[in-house]
C-alpha cells in the first residue's frame, strides 16, 4: 500500500467552522479515513477530523502560497 500524505491526527483545540461539501467529497473523506485507519492501526476518524490536517498539508506543500506568505511578512 502506498503511504498516505496524512499521518496520525493531532489532538488540538478546534475552532468551529461550518462548511457544505458535495456528497462525493464526503464519501471520499470516509474512504480516506478508512485507508488512514488501516495504515496507522487506529480506529477510523470522523470525516470532519480529516479536513483540518488535509488543508494544513495542502497549504504546507503549495509553493505559491508559501512564497506569498513569506512576502507578506
Amino acid at each position: 500500500m502506498t503511504k498516505l500524505k496524512l499521518g496520525p491526527l493531532a489532538d488540538d483545540r478546534p475552532v468551529k467552522l461550518t462548511v457544505e461539501l458535495p456528497a462525493a467529497v464526503h464519501r471520499d473523506l470516509i474512504a480516506y479515513a478508512a485507508a488512514l485507519a488501516a495504515e496507522t492501526g487506529e480506529p477510523p476518524a470522523k470525516p470532519d477530523k480529516l479536513v483540518a490536517p488535509m488543508l494544513t498539508r495542502f497549504m504546507e506543500t503549495d509553493r505559491a502560497f508559501r512564497r506569498h506568505r513569506a512576502q507578506a511578512k
